[in-house]
């Protein structure tokens, strides 16, 4: 098949650019490059069935395709605050834009979603059935308010227009390109322990996360996508709870490190606890993570000591 991925230059991108590839299909990689990077496909670049279109989904583009990944928008809070307004537009126009090109193609298209839907949840763990807790006015809205909002122009399109659709919610995701400047818990801590700098925690650390490894996401995508009965939304994450405290402390120890851990006051908005119901994933996909934290992590620490010249 001939797939667009937008954001395919991103962390999670550049790993499903290169799935798409290993499986035999022509991947049409769509990005700006605001958050996104070279170095991330660059391996890719020699392959004739890949290519690389530097565009930004607020503008329309016409292609042909007959699959759509919308991945495109900054992800991290660091990003998606720098320019707020951009981040909705990209969301918001973006989406519109990607819907309107597989209408006219009748391409079908996965929307990537966020557990950031949920808000700061007052349900755990989150199933889908759950309608969130989000502070449409916070410095956090853009990114959260944005993906709410695309998803129904998803469900509006399919339900107006007969739009075939998609739609993951993607929990926390680490692995290796992720981008070191992203302010993300993972690439932090990795960084400041692989530095033996002090490990930055907010709150006591006893906020929780659930971190999936990149190619368990990227296989419950490729699932959703090519699953003919089911529109989703669903969960796509590791179920697998670890406070933040318990999380520095993992990655001191496969790193080595000499870092200790120091607090700092909790950002506006971070949310409590974050853990995925994926029942309904392992029902309808037959998905669920493979990858366990330690070796993720390892595989996430030798990547980062290589781009800092630690390895």
């Amino acid at each position: 098949m001939r797939i667009l991925v937008t954001g395919g230059a991103g962390f999670i991108g550049s790993h499903l650019c290169e799935r798409l590839l290993h499986e035999g299909h022509d991947v049409i990689c769509l990005d700006n490059l605001f958050t996104g990077s070279k170095d991330n496909i660059i391996h890719l670049m020699d392959n004739h069935r890949f290519e690389l279109v530097r565009h930004d989904i607020v503008e329309p583009i016409l292609l042909e395709v007959d699959r759509i990944y919308n991945l495109a928008c900054p992800a991290s809070p660091v990003h998606y605050q720098y320019n707020p307004v951009k981040t909705v537009k990209t969301s918001v126009m973006g989406t519109i834009n990607m819907l309107g090109m597989a209408k006219r193609v009748k391409a079908r298209i996965l929307q990537a979603s966020t557990s950031e839907v949920y808000g700061d949840p007052q349900v755990h763990p989150q199933t889908e059935a759950y309608w969130g807790n989000v502070n449409p006015i916070g410095i956090r809205s853009c990114y959260d308010e944005g993906k709410r909002v695309a998803e129904t122009l998803m469900m509006d399109y399919h339900r107006q227009n007969k739009v075939d659709i998609r739609i993951i919610r993607i929990f926390n995701t680490y692995g290796p390109r992720m981008a070191e400047n992203d302010g993300r818990v993972v690439s932090n801590f990795i960084l400041q322990a692989l530095r033996n700098e002090d490990i930055t925690v907010y709150g006591d650390g006893s906020q929780t996360r659930s971190f999936c490894y990149v190619s368990d996401l990227v296989e419950g995508m490729c699932r959703m996508m090519e699953c003919d009965d089911f529109i989703g939304p669903v969960n796509l994450g590791n179920p697998v709870e670890n406070t933040i405290l318990e999380f520095a402390e993992k990655i001191i120890t496969i790193t080595g490190s000499r870092s200790k851990v120091i607090f700092k006051p909790l950002p506006q908005d971070d949310p409590k606890q974050r853990r995925p119901d994926i029942s309904l994933a392992g029902e309808r996909l037959g998905w669920q993570p493979l990858i366990g934290l330690e070796s993720g992590l390892a595989k996430t620490a030798e990547y980062f000591a290589a781009r800092i010249g630690k390895g």
